[in-house]
C-alpha cells in the first residue's frame, strides 16, 4: 500500500487519474489531500470540505486480475467498507442512501465517486471518498453532519483512513471469491429506508410514494409503487425526499 499525502489539490480523484496514466501503479496506492479545490460528488456535483478537518482520498484498485461482471457491485462494496468501518468507530444509526451515500441517522457523513477505468474490459477503478469527520458546521447544507458533531469525539484521520481501507480489502476479498450474492444482500439490508414509505420526485419534478425493496446487479433502485407495481430506477431518474 502506497499512500501519497497532499497538502493540496483540484480533487484525489482527478490528482489520482493523471498519476496512473503516467506512472506503474501498485494496488492500493491511495492519495490523501488535506484540501480540495475542486472536489467531485455524484453526478457533477461539488463536494465542498475545510482543510485539514476531514478525510478526502481516493484509492487505485487494480481490477486486472479477475473479472467484474456487473461493477455496481464495486459500489456495493465499498459502501458496506465505510459502513462497517464506522461501526468500528461507534458511530451510531447508520444506513446506505442509494446509490451509495453513508449516513447516521438522516445526515450525510460520507459520499464516494467511483471512476472505472475501462480498456478491452474493466481493468482497474480510481475510488473517491469524503468523509465528515472533525468539522462542526455546515452552512447550507442541513443534511450533512460529522463523526465529530455525532459521537462529541475528535478523530484522528490516519485512523479513519485505515480502518476504511482494512474493510476495503476485506470487501474486495468477497468480490474476488465470486461472493455477489452475499455482498448484495448485505448492502440491500443496510439500505436507508428500506420497505419503509417513502416519496420520491421523478426527472419531470412530480411526486410519487413507494417502498424501496433493494437493487439490481446493475445499480437500479427497486421500489414499489402504490398500485403494487415494482419499478426499477435509474440515478437520474429519481430523487428520494427525506
Amino acid at each position: 500500500m502506497h499512500i501519497i499525502k497532499l497538502n493540496a489539490t483540484d480533487s484525489t480523484n482527478s490528482y489520482l487519474r493523471r498519476y496512473v496514466a503516467e506512472n506503474k501503479v501498485e494496488d492500493y496506492t491511495i492519495v490523501v489531500a488535506k484540501e480540495q479545490t475542486q472536489g467531485r460528488g455524484q453526478m457533477g456535483t461539488v463536494w465542498a470540505s475545510d482543510a485539514c478537518k476531514n478525510l478526502t482520498f481516493s484509492v487505485f484498485k487494480d481490477l486486472s486480475g479477475h473479472v467484474v461482471e456487473f461493477p455496481y457491485y464495486i459500489s456495493m462494496a465499498i459502501s458496506l467498507a465505510i459502513l462497517k468501518a464506522l461501526k468500528s468507530l461507534n458511530i451510531p444509526n447508520l444506513s446506505i442512501k442509494w446509490p451509495n451515500d453513508i449516513l447516521s441517522a438522516d445526515k450525510k457523513v460520507c459520499g464516494i465517486l467511483i471512476e472505472n477505468v475501462i480498456k478491452n474490459k474493466l481493468e482497474s477503478t480510481i475510488i473517491g471518498i469524503g468523509v465528515n469527520v472533525n468539522q462542526t458546521k455546515f452552512d447550507g447544507l442541513p443534511k450533512a453532519t460529522s463523526l465529530k458533531n455525532i459521537t462529541g469525539v475528535h478523530f484522528d484521520l490516519d485512523e479513519v483512513l485505515f480502518r476504511i481501507i482494512t474493510y476495503t480489502k476485506e470487501y474486495s476479498t468477497l468480490l474476488q471469491a465470486g461472493k455477489y450474492e452475499a455482498v448484495k444482500k448485505e448492502y440491500e439490508s443496510n439500505l436507508f429506508r428500506k420497505d419503509k414509505p417513502s416519496t420520491f420526485k421523478d426527472a419531470e419534478g412530480s411526486l410519487f410514494s413507494g417502498f424501496v425493496k433493494g437493487v439490481t446487479k446493475y445499480g437500479k433502485l427497486m421500489v414499489i409503487l402504490e398500485d403494487e407495481i415494482l419499478k426499477k430506477f435509474d440515478l437520474k431518474e429519481i430523487t428520494m425526499l427525506y
